[in-house]
Formats: C-alpha cells, structure tokens, sequence
C-alpha cells in the first residue's frame, strides 16, 4: 500500500475515535449536569476518566510493542462504540441509576484512551517512511485540531436539535468510522525481539531508553512545564465573564481561536517541514506561545484576545509537530508502544495539573495576574531548557531523517 493510501486509512481511524471521544465528553457534561446541577460533579468527570487512563497507559505501551498494534486500535475503537450505547441506553431511562453509570462509562472511556495513543503512534511510526515523518505529523497535527473543534460544535448542536440519545448515537457511528479504518490497516505483526513479556522489565526497558537520550527527555520536559503553566485556555470562562464581560458565544469565538492557529499552521509545514535550525524553532515556537499567552492575558478586547490565542495556536502547532517528529525519528520500533505511553503520561498529567494550577492561581494572584504568569514561567522554563539542552537547541531534524 502506498504511503499515502496507508496513512489516509490510518487518519480514518484517529478521526473516528476523536470525534467519538470529543462528542461524548460533551455530552457526558451536559447530562450529568443535567441531573445534578452541581459544579463538582463536573470535576469528577475529568477525575473518572484520568484514574484508569494512568492505571493502563503504561500496560498499553506495552502490549502494542507485544501484540498485534492492529488488533489494540480495534479495541480501542470498540470501546468507544461500547461505551456510546451504554450512554444511548442510560439517556433513554433503560439503565438507572444514571449517575454512576454515567461515571463508568466515562472510566471506560479513559480505558479507551489509554489504547488509542500508543497504538496509533506506533502504527504511524511503521508506515511513514522516516524521510517522510515531519510533513505526515503536520497533517496529522492539523486533522487532530480539527476534531479538536468539530467534535464539541457537533457534539453541542446535537444535543440542542436532536437530544442526548442521538448524541451519543453519533458518538458511536464516529467510534464505527474509526473502526472501519482499521480494517483497512496493512501492516505485518511480527514477534519482537528483545521485548520482554515481563511488564515491569518492559517498563523499565522502555524507561531507561527515555532516560539516556537527553533529546527525548528535554522535548518531554519542554511540553510538560509549558503545558503546565501556560493553561490558560482551561479559565477562559471566567475570563470571559470577568474581563470581556460577555457570553457564551464569546467563548466559543475564543476556544476556537487557537484551534485554528494549529490548523492552518499545521497545513503549511506539512508543505514546508522545518528540516533546518529545527531546535531554535522549537524553542522559538515555545517562547513565542508564553508571549501570546501574556498578551492575551492583558487585552481587554474580543479581537485582541483572540488574535493573540490564534498566534498561541501557531506557536503550538510549530512545537507539536517537531516534538512529535522528534519523537518518532528517534524511537524503535520495537519500543515506540512504551515510550508513546510514557510520553503520554507525562502529557496526561500536565494538561490536567495545568488546568488546576491556573485556577489554584487565578483565585490567589487574580485572574489576569494568574495569566501572566502562566505565560512568564513558559518563557523561563524554555531559557532554563535552552541553557541545559545542547543536543536539542543545535538539533536539525534532516539529520534525524
């Protein structure tokens, strides 16, 4: 199969499970709040999810370098559909109490996420060509941001126009989609060498390979930390309301802002991949997203604001993709199942930390100032990785390639 072809089918699978994923965490809000009408209960949705996702990451990255990669994505896509029928039949009254299934269903879910990024890294990494793998992590990159957006706005406009049992029914045809992509997924399953059948040995194999290579460590480092305290988009409600003074709208104008940053900056380096000077973008790109976030941080305009998230989106898109082509070129492929979970780990915890820390810090420094700083850390935390990361900020990806 042609490398086109091939990763096409392997879009079709990435695709269908992020919208199903997307559509259904929208959802599951609504409903729930529905029932309850508590705040709290919000929160826990993100805690029912995290807690099995952290429990499986790790066995997941190790059975994709042990078993069939294919056979994992489709079960990963099968829990999706799963967990949207369960949903279907919780919204339909047929299940009581709703509550607490609603909170397994979203425990599976995390399951569900936990499978989906190990096995569609390693597959990725095994049927792009590595002179190849800059410019298919941009389209990918950019497909992502686009389910990233689309998957709410649907998931939002069904609820509205067509209730939650056919919401969550979309959810499932999304889930199916993906599955369908699978099938069509050519790869050879061949028994690895060298990986143990030990999950403890084949964690720390996989460990002691990030350890040792300072390039994988350093990007892992870089995106934990600016993640962690450049969160800004999690407090935009209340930044919303506070600063702009407006409505739901507003917010929707601004959470798409950044999305489509990444998109469009997405779509030009698949044309134009940073195969040069690759490390000082990467670190340019980082700094750049905490100046954005600063300069949001302090307008008082709709537009500004939203110019500003936009170049923070271009920025970020610029430090996935080179992360992720970084992360691919300098992988085995008999370790990329492990080191993807450990990764996704590090990513897991620092979204969710970051959402806490902006809003532990809004609520002691003021929202803006909590802003700001977020911003100013991301910024010292690229000079302290600049300082003590040599092999990163001389890096150029064609030498990888």
């Amino acid at each position: 199969m042609k490398t086109s072809q091939a990763f096409k089918t392997l879009l079709l699978y990435r695709i269908g499970a992020t919208l199903s994923y997307q559509i259904m965490m929208v959802a599951v809000g609504w409903h729930i709040y529905e029932i309850t009408n508590s705040v709290v209960s919000l929160g826990l949705i993100g805690l029912a999810e995290l807690v099995p996702y952290f429990v499986l990451a790790l066995y997941a990255g190790h059975a994709v370098d042990r078993h069939s990669r294919k056979l994992i994505s489709a079960l990963a896509c099968g829990l999706h559909i799963a967990v949207a029928l369960l949903l279907v039949a919780i919204a339909l009254d047929w299940l009581t109490p709703p509550v607490p299934l609603i909170y397994t269903a979203v425990a599976c879910l995390g399951l569900a996420r936990a499978l989906l990024r190990p096995s569609y890294q390693a597959i990725f990494g095994q049927i792009i060509p590595r002179d190849q793998l800059p410019r298919y992590t941009a389209y990918a990159s950019s497909a992502f941001q686009i389910c990233v957006v689309a998957g709410p706005g649907l998931g939002g406009l069904m609820i509205g126009f067509a209730g939650l049992e056919w919401t969550y029914a979309m959810a499932a045809l999304s889930g199916a989609i993906g599955l369908y992509g699978v099938s069509f997924i050519h790869i050879k399953h061949e028994r690895p060498e060298g990986v143990s059948n030990d999950f403890l040995k084949s964690f720390f194999e996989g460990f002691n390979y990030v350890r040792k290579h300072d390039l994988i460590v350093g990007i892992m480092l870089l995106d934990m930390f600016a993640v962690l305290f450049g969160g800004a988009v999690s407090i935009l409600p209340a930044f919303v309301k506070e600063v702009l003074d407006a409505g739901p709208e507003t917010l929707g104008i601004l959470r798409a802002a950044p999305a489509a940053g990444a998109v469009i900056t997405g779509l030009y380096l698949a044309r134009r991949p940073l195969l040069e000077d690759t490390g000082r973008h990467l670190f340019l790109s980082v700094g750049g997203f905490g100046i954005a976030i600063i300069a949001f941080g302090l307008s008082n305009n709709l537009w500004l604001a939203a110019l500003f998230l936009f170049i923070s989106g271009c920025c970020d898109s610029i430090s996935v993709v080179i992360r992720g082509s970084i992360m691919q070129l300098t992988t085995p492929d008999q370790m990329r199942g492990r080191i993807s979970a450990i990764n996704g780990i590090f990513i897991g915890s620092s979204n969710e930390l970051g959402a806490l820390e902006s809003g532990i810090a809004a609520s002691l420094i003021g929202l803006v100032p909590s802003i700001v700083f977020g911003g100013a850390a991301t910024i010292l935390v690229v000079l302290l990785t600049y300082q003590f990361a040599p092999q990163l900020r001389k890096l150029n990806l064609k030498d990888l390639a």
